[in-house]
Formats: structure tokens, C-alpha cells, sequence
């Protein structure tokens, strides 16, 4: 762990107070051009309208989980310049709500969470008409699903979150259903996948970096799976566990956890953000904070026969009735021994306002911070199969729409962004949630919703230890209402790319899914001139 000495922390706070802003000399206007053509109004503002979306290229169909109307949206597609519905598929008479939906020629499943906290979900198998074809049980809070590349096998993210007052702690767990040759889902195999070889290790998980720390909880029950990916050539699956910081490595072949891998920290001594919502300015400095970084969506994409997975380190805190580990660096003892003038590092003008985890950072105990865990790194990152970080977009994200759209700076999605500027800096900053890999002429490129401040930001990943900026969409409005008519498309989640030999017009296509705004958006993809 770096720790700079207390001189340079008093260093970094004179330079925060002094309004020093980094300029980002690497950002320019990108290779990557999205250009929206269609789209669609699920019809309700911040309710989750619009959340994760899945394309079928037989029938032109693109399906949207709507959690507002509690059902699955199906529109056609085959028109991506004027997508229509077709139907609103009722979600509830399988439990209470779709939480994910993935297509694999033309076999649709749909992760769906119960009614009960610490209920088993279930994946529901359906035909692109909506002819049911099977369910099957999952997990507690089946969050995320997808197909494994041959599209052989269903693979299930069950996060499995505590009850509000703590009281009921579910495990979290993997679901894996093996479909047989001629993927009917009625034969199809379950195996459920547990922690609990992990449990009596708690102490030593955390020593070597993975975040256990729900009351009284086991590592099974701690453990909260986010996300999926599955490189392309493998039967390995790499699960997010989010609040945790790590991710945990399922061999699909045994149907058990090898590996649960801690993320580790970034060091933004060495970097810079903003971490002020109350100056009103794009106040960029260097400061003694560690990140976690606590990735959302990921997705695999292979080089050169490698496998890799990209990470949005969007950041996540517990937060319930009984138990809440969100504070602010102004309102915690910081260790004077490690941070100098804590003072003056405490001031509001300074790291004052940061939102810090409690649960984490007093290494030795006493009551004190040695370190400051600020939630998320307000990046995207590649990770190799065995886990390690081989690059960090550090401070790109941040720097880059402060530089291209200086009046989005970090701000919120449910306000206009005239009315929130800065008013995430002291949370996760811009909040890369979703992320997609795409291959545009051969070359693989990342494309990460920035969940706060809006639009999609692309990366050249054709070396993945040093990946490229390629671009940022965002065509938000500046001074209109966010719950009006011309409030825009807000708060990106689910992404999906759809290459042009399976596109409904012949051309590479993005389409995106806006949670806050409630809307799906397609974008036709192309190279700047």
C-alpha cells in the first residue's frame, strides 16, 4: 500500500483549495462516431423503465426488461430507425419482477427475482413469440444472466441482498443450466453454485484484500454476485461481486467456485479527480484517497487468443436500516500519523465532503483511518484471466468529459444538468455502470454508459495493456427538465452491440438502455472522418 508522506498530503490539499484543475491533453474528439437513428419511450421517468436490453437477429426482435411495468418489452426492431412495441409480456405470474434477459438464437431466458427476500428466483425460457418453454429454479435475487458464447449453457448472477433491517442475510450464488444438444430448456440440467467452500476463511479473504464485512456474515453470505462474463473459447465464467471489490472465478465444467480474487485499490495520489460538489467548479487535484473499485457491468473480449474482461468501476455502498457503512472524510477520525494536518484535510474546500466505506480503512483497530476507501474509481479496467489488473483508464473518464462537455460535469440524472453541475464530485463521480464490447472493422472497442453524466464513452482495446480513447456520445440537454419531454436520454444501463452481419440494417448498431429516462436508444455506429 502507498502511503505518501504527510508533507505531500499537506501539498495536495493547498492544491484542491487552490482550484487546481487538470487539463486532459489526451482526450481530442475520438474514431468512434455514434449517431443515434430510432428509439423508444417505455413511458416512465426514474422508475427503472428501461433497463436491460437483449437483440434477437432471427426475428428482429430487441427485448427490454421494464421494471416500472413489471414486465419484458418486446419491440421490432426491423425498422431501428422507428422501433415499435409488440407486446408488454406480464412478468409477475413468475415472481415479482425481470431483472435480466439475454437471446441466444432465438432462445430468450429471463433471470426473475421472489417475492420473499430469501426466496429462490427463477429463469424463464421463452421463444422469441413469448411461447413459454420453461423455468427453471435460480438463486436468491437472480440479478444478471447470459449465454456462454456456443450458447450452450445459461450462467446466473444470484446477488442474494440482505433484507432492509439485516435481519435475513441470503448467499449469494451461481445458477448454471446446461442446456442438451438440441437446446430444448425443458431438459435442460441445473447446478446450483455456492461459497461455501469459502466460509471459515473470512479473515484471511480480507487480509488479502476482499471486502467481507455485512453483520455476523459468512463469506457465502457476504459474497453478493453482480455480473457475468464469459471469454470467448473458455468454460470459465468471471462473476462481480460488486460491494465486495473482487471477482470470483467458476469453472462451468466442475460447477464450482476456484477462485474468489481481491481487486485491490487504486492510489489517487498519483492520479487526479474532483471530489467537491459544493464549489461549483471542475476542481481537479491529486488527493491521499484509495479507490475500490467495485465494478457493475463487465464483459470479455479476446486478443491474440488471450481472454481478458473489461470492468465498469462504477462503486457501491451498503446502505440499510440496521447497518450503513456511507459517512463523509469530514465526519471520521483520520490517524494524524498517516495524514498530517488532518484538518485542513478535513475542511469542506478540501476532501471534507468525499464520500468514504467506515467499514473498511481503520487497518489496526483504534478508531481511526489510516486509509480513506472512496467507493468506485471512475474507470473502466482489464483484468487478464488470472485476475490482474494489466491497465486503468485512471482519470480519463472524468478529465475528458470535464474537457469535451465542461457544462456535464459530473452531473446527476434524475436533475437537468444545469441544476446538478458538480453534484456528484463528492460520490463516484461520472459512474461508468454498463459496458459492451463491440468489434467495428476488426477491432474490438469498449463501449461504457456513464450512469450520472449521461452518454457512452468508447475505447480502442486492440492492445488491451494499452487500451485508446475512441470517442463520447452524449447529446443531453443542458437547462431542460430531466422529467420533461426534452429531458433526454438518461441514466445508460444495459448496452448492446449488434455487428452489421446481424443487424437489422446491414450496419454495426449499438442500442442502449436508459434507466432514469426509462428510454431505448439505437445508435448506428461509425468511424469519425
Amino acid at each position: 500500500m502507498i502511503r505518501p508522506v504527510p508533507t505531500l498530503f499537506a501539498l495536495l490539499a493547498a492544491l484542491a483549495l487552490a482550484g487546481a484543475v487538470h487539463a486532459a491533453g489526451h482526450a481530442g474528439h475520438g474514431t468512434i462516431t455514434l449517431t443515434p437513428i430510432g428509439g423508444f419511450d417505455h413511458g416512465g421517468f426514474d422508475e427503472g423503465a428501461a433497463e436491460i436490453a437483449a437483440y434477437d437477429p432471427a426475428s428482429e426482435r430487441l427485448f427490454v426488461v421494464n421494471s416500472e411495468a413489471t414486465t419484458l418489452d418486446v419491440l421490432d426492431l426491423s425498422d431501428p430507425t422507428a422501433p415499435t412495441l409488440i407486446e408488454q409480456r406480464d412478468m409477475t405470474a413468475f415472481g415479482d419482477g425481470a431483472n435480466s434477459v439475454a437471446v441466444h438464437d432465438g432462445l430468450v431466458a429471463v433471470a426473475i427475482e421472489a417475492d420473499a427476500v430469501d426466496a429462490n428466483g427463477v429463469v424463464l425460457f421463452t421463444d422469441a413469440d413469448g411461447t413459454v418453454l420453461a423455468q427453471h429454479e435460480a438463486g436468491v435475487l437472480p440479478d444478471m444472466l447470459t449465454f456462454t458464447p456456443d450458447g450452450m449453457h445459461v450462467v446466473v448472477a444470484n446477488e442474494g441482498e440482505p433484507s432492509d433491517d439485516y435481519a435475513v442475510d441470503p448467499e449469494g450464488s451461481i445458477t448454471i443450466i446446461d442446456l442438451p444438444d438440441d437446446r430444448d430448456p425443458a431438459a435442460a440440467a441445473v447446478r446450483q453454485v455456492d461459497f461455501r467452500a469459502f466460509d471459515g476463511r473470512e479473515d484471511v479473504l480480507r487480509a488479502e484484500g476482499v471486502r467481507i464485512y455485512g453483520p455476523g456474515a459468512t463469506t457465502s453470505q457476504d459474497l453478493e454476485p453482480e455480473y457475468v462474463a464469459i471469454p470467448e473459447g473458455t468454460l470459465t465464467a468471471y462473476v462481480a461481486l460488486q460491494e465486495n471489490n473482487a471477482l470470483a472465478v467458476v469453472d462451468l465444467v466442475a460447477g464450482e467456485v476456484t477462485d474468489v480474487v481481491a481487486l485491490g485499490l487504486k492510489d489517487w495520489s498519483r492520479l487526479t479527480l474532483d471530489v467537491n460538489d459544493d464549489d461549483g467548479v471542475a476542481s481537479f487535484a491529486s488527493w491521499p484517497i484509495h479507490g475500490m473499485y467495485q465494478p457493475d457491468a463487465i464483459a470479455p473480449f479476446t486478443v491474440d487468443g488471450r481472454g481478458y474482461v473489461v470492468t465498469a468501476n462504477e462503486g457501491d455502498a451498503r446502505d440499510y436500516d440496521t447497518f450503513s457503512e456511507e459517512a463523509r472524510v469530514e465526519d471520521v477520525e483520520l490517524d494524524a500519523g498517516v495524514f498530517g494536518d488532518v484538518a485542513a484535510l478535513q475542511a469542506e474546500d478540501a476532501l471534507g465532503r468525499l464520500e468514504l466505506s467506515t467499514a473498511t480503512g481503520d487497518l489496526d483497530g483504534d478508531g481511526a483511518h489510516e486509509r480513506i476507501d472512496a467507493y468506485g474509481a471512475r474507470s473502466i479496467s482489464v483484468w487478464n484471466e488470472a485476475g490482474q489488473l494489466v491497465w486503468d483508464s485512471g482519470d480519463t473518464i472524468e478529465t475528458t468529459v470535464a474537457e469535451l462537455h465542461p457544462e456535464l460535469h459530473n452531473v446527476d440524472n434524475d436533475e437537468s444538468a444545469a441544476e446538478s453541475f458538480d453534484g456528484r464530485s463528492d460520490a463516484k463521480g461520472p459512474e461508468p455502470e454498463g459496458v459492451v464490447v463491440g468489434h467495428v472493422d476488426g477491432t474490438p472497442y469498449a463501449f461504457v454508459g456513464l450512469e450520472r453524466v449521461g452518454g457512452v464513452m468508447t475505447f480502442d482495446l486492440s492492445d488491451p495493456t494499452a487500451p485508446t480513447f475512441a470517442g463520447y456520445h452524449n447529446d443531453r440537454p443542458i437547462d431542460a427538465a430531466a422529467d420533461g419531454p426534452d429531458g433526454g436520454d438518461l441514466g445508460p444501463e444495459g448496452l448492446v452491440f449488434v455487428p452489421a452481419d446481424a443487424s437489422p440494417n446491414g450496419r454495426d448498431l449499438l442500442i442502449v438502455a436508459f434507466e432514469i429516462s426509462g428510454t431505448t436508444r439505437i445508435y448506428e455506429v461509425g468511424h469519425a472522418h
